[in-house]
């Protein structure tokens, strides 16, 4: 069952009220940009301010009609004006109201997504620290390869969180433009001034070179990094639900009071949270898809576009800010399990320093071809055998012995010689 902590909040930018909130916020502001530079009087301007309003089950009523939603929102406001309702959408198309009013409730959206990356930022930094020098398994083809640490794979995340960041934080000013430019965009009816006052005063830009719309590569990039962000939360939770596996179990999802994995197996402990996460992603991408098909409209505009955005941008800021709270509360709440780590790295008698042991005896003057295959030999014979142990079998090779001392095979064994360098990593991202 998916929580509920997230949905009221998004999902509110994106009600039919809200909708209509910026589409008054748009009349508005271009009622006093058309006062300050004369063309209507300020004291109707005042009349509109005090008395604009909307209801929106009237204006659905009115829609049910003339089959117009924005004749439908103006016909409800000037109901509330009166006779000053006049100036109200003078010179104006519909889409300059649509465009404008959906650019606010992106940019209110993505504030709201960029506080939330901040928190898992956070989330993962601190983790991060506490498990710098937590000895793991580094896999590679999902096969046991060198040794690492779990804070190194945390560093990673860290890392990838913060490009996400400044992505989001570079694309709230592709998306923050409007458009007062009229039919097909050519200010033939309105002042150009009017669109750089009133875009102003709502805390946009004016649109570059508009048609009837604003251009829909915006909003595809938009959706797209939304995808992306995804996509990485997905590669977060792809992560846990590997290292959760019964054989591996290195971490886990926290398991709540009461929670319970199965409905016929008492012992299941299931990283629900992750594999939703997942799933959630795959939706994402699907939008982005959708938003880049809308970008070829035709000629200055059509509105197959609309039917489009009105699923797949509430759906698509409303999932990705619930991923983004749900995989925060995942990191925080992590299991980790470094025994286990240790235990997984130690199999086979430390297959996983196969390397060390080949360099150390290409560093002694052995030829590297004949030193890789001796330790292969030893490393096969002890891969996957119940009693398969690399260490002693290296210990008590001939060859190895005519080229490397006790002391240094056995130097070759610690872990901490893959650990002397990840501190420029973590001074990198100043963790």
């Amino acid at each position: 069952m998916i929580e509920r902590y997230t949905l009221a909040e998004m999902g509110e930018l994106w009600t039919n009220s809200y909708k209509l909130k910026t589409w008054l916020d748009v009349e508005i502001a271009v009622c006093e940009a058309q006062a300050e530079l004369g063309h209507i009087p300020s004291d109707a301007v005042a009349e509109i301010k005090a008395k604009a309003n909307f209801d929106p089950e009237r204006v659905l009523e009115i829609e049910a009609e003339v089959r117009h939603d924005v004749i439908a929102f103006l016909t409800n406001v000037n109901e509330y004006v009166g006779d000053a309702g006049r100036y109200i959408h003078l010179g104006l198309t519909s889409s300059d109201v649509l465009d404008t009013g959906l650019a606010l409730q992106m940019l209110a959206s993505l504030n709201l997504i960029l506080e939330c990356c901040e928190e898992l930022i956070q989330a993962i930094r601190y983790q991060a620290q506490q498990h710098r020098y937590t000895v793991m398994v580094g896999r590679s083809h999902g096969i046991h390869a060198e040794p690492m640490t779990f804070g190194f794979k945390l560093a990673g995340w860290l890392a990838e969180m913060l490009r996400n960041r400044d992505r989001l934080v570079r694309l709230r000013e592709d998306i923050a433009v409007g458009k007062i430019s009229g039919a097909v965009g050519t200010y033939a009816n309105i002042d150009p001034q009017i669109e750089e006052i009133s875009c102003q005063k709502l805390g946009l830009k004016p649109d570059t070179a508009s048609t009837q719309v604003i251009s829909r590569d915006r909003h595809a990039e938009f959706v797209q990094q939304l995808a992306l962000l995804a996509a990485s939360i997905e590669r977060f939770a792809v992560e846990i639900r590997n290292l959760q596996r019964t054989d591996v179990l290195e971490v886990e999802e926290f398991f709540s009071k009461g929670q319970k994995g199965s409905s016929a197996m008492p012992h299941k402990r299931n990283p629900i949270r992750s594999e939703r996460l997942t799933g959630m992603a795959r939706i994402l991408r699907g939008n982005a898809v959708a938003a880049l098909e809308n970008v070829a409209l035709w000629h200055e505009r059509d509105i197959s576009h609309s039917s489009v955005e009105r699923i797949i941008l509430p759906d698509s800021c409303i999932l990705i800010h619930f991923m983004l709270k749900d995989i925060t509360k995942l990191v925080k709440n992590l299991l980790v399990y470094p025994e286990n780590m240790k235990r997984n790295m130690n199999l086979y008698g430390g297959v996983i320093f196969s390397q060390r042991v080949m360099l150390a005896m290409v560093e002694k003057g052995a030829n590297r071809e004949t030193a890789y295959a001796i330790v292969q030999k030893l490393a096969h014979q002890a891969w996957n055998q119940p009693e398969g142990d690399f260490h002693k079998l290296i210990a008590q090779n001939d060859e190895v012995a005519k080229i490397l001392s006790p002391q240094e095979i056995e130097s070759c064994f610690d872990p901490e010689h893959h650990l002397r360098n990840l501190d420029l990593v973590y001074q990198r991202l100043s963790i």
